[in-house]
């Protein structure tokens, strides 16, 4: 599945605006058939949004079920020799679609795009109703999962549960016969960088190729569906040098020469091609054979009313306080970013860590976030073979959806799981197997919690780059500072000891705005501070210590307890993007103190 653009020959039309909504409280949606017409008692919401700050009462910010939208839209009559699909780029946690009461099919799984083919519904220059019927309820079998305990909806994140259509949806028209995917992979080979690129195509006709540079010169081009360009003295991709090349790929007419120029073209893509190699070398991250240093930060698709909705506006106003503050580096903690982040990301060097939606998979992590779980994290009541599986889609999805991306440099496949038990093993394994057969050019791990340390933890040995969320002086030794360095340096020195390279995924501690004391105790931005030099002390002094990304880049909102003030406050910045004091301290330690270049 390509990701929608408009192209000589494709077109596209954008969905997005206010469409007919309804909650599904009374579980009648179905039998009624909401989706045979207009949807009653309909009101109105904003697509792309995350529905639930956007309402006014307690139960139906809280709602888990059906959620039902629906929007009619005029076919173009010049689309009628075209393929004619739905492209919904995210619908959390799961879909069901129709047009004009034909069932088109479903979806699972939120954070990703999914394309459905309107066959014979799809009527050109006529008016059509689409219903998308989005349902965010939580499961064992889910991924993210959760379970429903007399009527109320439990969940294993910290952070809030938003859903709905939270990015755009589009109508898409492509020609019968078309290009249907492609796969770039880069290599350099001396001054020279090299673009082999696997194309499929639905269509008996020539391809062809053609490189281009960001002045529009051409570069390099070559003929075939299984393709190898050489690019003299290329302009490589590197962090914080987003140089991206435009590859142009046409299929042709069948019996077209493809040496023409002049020949029929049936079908035109355009995949940008940023030219870099990934490697892990000891404890060395390369990228384009240079050690690298990952700074920066977890962060969250999270803003106020907004929840999850793309916004073009805050992305640009994101973006430029991690180029203020120097980071280097983003985890899509802890679910795909929209496809638009990613593209930004791209253009502008920022290099990513990939992550799916496989967060909450550890029944063992209860006290005052979640309260007591009681429940067994892997068996057949609870996260089993169709968990496995459902998780292992979505590896696939997310590795189809960037795996042409030269930002991302590492997939993270879980965050903070079991992983010290045998049944953590058995479950795992396989799925490192599937991440590597969809992508065996990139780096492959998961994100380590401290209930299974280093000689406990018995699915770190599959990974590639050890991934670490640590809590030293907030979670435990809170307040005690000292004994939290001794505790954090030992712990790092024996996982350096294993000769992969070491990334802190997460440290950080909550901090309320405004609030400053003479003696810094937890929760002051003093004590913020203080936390943070003591972690980078502790980083500095291991060399295999090769990334430190701050839990949180902002404020965010999560489920409520006593654990949380309003929301998660690990942020450097606030909620609404004003920097803490901290942030200040983060920015000079980035751009004038970390020798990155030396690091790792």
């Amino acid at each position: 599945m390509l990701r929608p653009q408009d192209t000589p020959t494709r077109e596209t039309k954008i969905l997005d605006g206010l469409w007919a909504f309804r909650l599904d409280r009374d579980g009648v949606g179905d039998g009624q058939g909401w989706f045979r017409g207009p949807l009653p008692e309909a009101g109105k919401m904003a697509v792309p949004a995350s529905f639930n700050d956007l309402m006014t009462d307690a139960a139906d910010r809280e709602f888990h079920g059906d959620i039902w939208y629906q929007r009619s839209v005029r076919i173009p009559r010049r689309w009628d020799a075209e393929r004619i699909s739905l492209y919904v780029s995210s619908a959390t946690h799961r879909a069901r679609v129709w047009v004009d009461g034909t069932y088109l099919g479903s979806h699972e799984g939120g954070y990703l795009p999914f394309e459905l083919d309107l066959g014979e519904t799809a009527r050109p220059g006529a008016e059509v109703l689409v219903t998308i019927c989005v349902n965010n309820t939580l499961t064992f079998q889910s991924i993210p999962p959760g379970v429903t305990e007399d009527g109320v909806q439990r969940y294993f994140h910290d952070f809030f549960n938003y859903a709905g259509l939270d990015r755009s949806v589009l109508l898409t028209a492509t020609p019968r016969e078309r290009i249907e995917d492609i796969t770039v992979v880069t290599d350099i080979d001396g001054p020279d960088g090299l673009v082999r690129a696997s194309v499929e195509a639905a269509g008996e006709g020539p391809l062809r190729a053609v490189l281009r540079d960001v002045e529009g010169a051409e570069v390099a081009r070559e003929n075939g569906r299984e393709l190898e360009l050489r690019v003299p003295a290329a302009h490589l991709w590197a962090p914080g040098d987003g140089y991206l090349y435009e590859l142009t790929l046409q299929l042709l007419a069948p019996g077209s020469d493809a040496a023409d120029d002049r020949a029929a073209v049936v079908d035109e893509y355009r995949q940008d091609v940023g030219i870099r190699t990934v490697e892990v070398r000891g404890t060395e991250f390369l990228i384009n054979g240079e050690p690298f240093a990952f700074t920066g930060f977890g962060m969250h698709e999270d803003h106020a009313i907004d929840g999850k909705q793309h916004n073009d506006a805050l992305m640009l106003r994101d973006r430029a306080m991690i180029d203020w503050i120097g980071a280097t580096s983003v985890r899509t903690s802890h679910y795909p970013y929209s496809e638009e982040f990613m593209d930004h990301a791209d253009r502008t060097g920022l290099v990513v860590i990939d992550e799916t939606p496989a967060v909450g998979l550890n029944m063992g992590l209860g006290g005052g976030i979640f309260g007591s779980q009681g429940y067994t994290t892997f068996s057949p009541e609870t996260c089993n073979d169709e968990t496995q599986a459902n998780h292992a889609q979505v590896i696939r999805d997310l590795v189809a959806r960037d795996k042409n991306r030269p930002s991302v440099v590492l997939w993270s496949i879980a965050n903070e799981p079991e992983s010290e038990t045998a049944a953590a093993e058995e479950y795992f394994r396989p799925l490192f197997e599937v991440a590597r057969e969809a992508d065996p050019t990139r780096t492959v791990g998961f994100v380590n919690v401290m209930m299974a340390p280093h000689g406990r933890c018995r699915v770190s040995a599959m990974a590639d780059v050890i991934m670490l969320n640590r809590y030293y002086g907030w979670y435990i030794n809170t307040g005690d500072l000292v004994a939290a360095e001794k505790g954090f340096r030992a712990e790092l020195e024996a996982w350096a000891g294993d000769g992969k390279p070491i990334i802190i995924t997460e440290y950080g501690a909550d901090t309320v705005p405004g609030l400053h004391q003479l003696v810094p105790q937890p929760w002051s931005e003093e004590y913020q501070i203080a936390y943070m030099e003591m972690c980078s002390r502790v980083f500095d002094g291991i060399d295999a210590v090769v990334g430190e990304q701050v839990w949180n880049f902002a404020d965010f909102m999560t489920t409520s307890g006593i654990m949380r003030v309003g929301d998660n406050k690990k942020g450097v910045f606030t909620r609404d993007r004003e920097p803490k004091a901290v942030a200040h301290w983060l920015r000079t330690r980035w751009t004038e103190k970390l020798p990155i270049a030396a690091k790792g």
